[in-house]
């Protein structure tokens, strides 16, 4: 699926940095807008994914965070300590952070501004739904639809990860080209949960395509910083007025079903899909099925 307009990466001012973003289909399709999760590009969004998207009938915007690929790198912060990590969890000490998930959000909206979309479509995925989330907040007129995918209230009570997959997210970043590789192909088998033959043939693919478009460890302890320091979003979901789907995978080790299930109960009207045998990621086998439910959600939505 090659045949649908696209207009290559590009840079833009958005809340006073530059995100680097790219587009996926016609311009006078409904706008729809994938935000990434925690350390990772934008091209995580598969092409292929984009490019079904945009058969569906969406303007489909990929960007990446910042700190994070092509747009804007910020500096200072170490890396989060096992020591911050306890206390924060059993002491509820706050962690320090450059920037929260609502400066996040204000980027997406910044992004909106310079390609003069009033409101779109927002699908976030991990830390990405936790910014979505945060738009559909602080920013209602923005949001026609909201999916959140694999993510959480951040509500504190919630089950932490499985030990494997905090470990992976914990571990030191790989010095070289080929650790990196290694890493991306050990982590992702970690977080699919399961045997998964067409990923784990792109896995190389993949990492190497993210390591040429350059990494940055520092942004990525900087992102999980934002996310622990701003805190519990439960209470505030109840505001969320824009329709709401909310998808997670059956045996998510990372961002565990029990948060997608808390955070459909806490936005008012929210729509719940659990898939089976999906863990924190987006295997290829399961793109049809959540393509699907955004598509029916977002023009489900709009025909009604």
């Amino acid at each position: 699926m090659t045949d649908v307009p696209h207009q290559p990466p590009q840079l833009a001012k958005a809340n006073g940095i530059e995100l680097c973003y790219e587009i996926f289909g016609a311009a006078d399709a409904e706008p729809l807008v994938l935000i990434m999760g925690l350390g990772a590009q934008m091209i995580l969004w598969d092409d292929e994914f984009c490019q079904q998207l945009a058969h569906r009938g969406f303007r489909v915007i990929r960007f990446d965070n910042r700190d994070i690929g092509h747009s804007t790198k910020f500096a200072g912060e170490k890396r989060l300590t096992m020591t911050e990590l306890f206390k924060q969890r059993f002491l509820h000490i706050p962690i320090a952070a450059p920037y929260r998930l609502q400066d996040m959000a204000n980027d997406v909206v910044g992004l909106l501004d310079a390609l003069d979309i009033a409101s779109a479509h927002i699908v976030g995925a991990s830390m990405g739904g936790m910014i979505a989330q945060e738009i559909a907040i602080l920013h209602p007129e923005r949001v026609r639809t909201l999916t959140s995918i694999m993510s959480t209230t951040g509500n504190p009570r919630l089950p932490y990860p499985t030990r494997e997959a905090a470990a992976m997210l914990m571990a030191p970043p790989p010095t070289t080209r080929e650790a990196y590789i290694a890493r991306f192909a050990q982590t992702w088998k970690v977080l699919r949960v399961g045997h998964f033959p067409q990923d784990e043939a792109k896995d190389r693919e993949r990492a190497e395509r993210s390591f040429a478009r350059g990494l940055n460890p520092a942004g990525v302890a900087r992102q999980l910083r934002a996310v622990l320091a701003s805190g519990n979003r439960k209470p505030r979901l109840r505001q969320i007025k824009a329709p709401t789907l909310v998808i997670h995978g059956s045996v998510d080790p990372l961002v565990r079903p029990a948060a997608g299930k808390d955070t459909v109960a806490s936005i008012p009207g929210a729509k719940w899909l659990l898939i089976d045998g999906m863990g924190h990621a987006l295997p290829m086998p399961m793109w049809r099925t959540i393509i699907d439910a955004i598509t029916k959600h977002a023009l489900g939505t709009k025909a009604g």
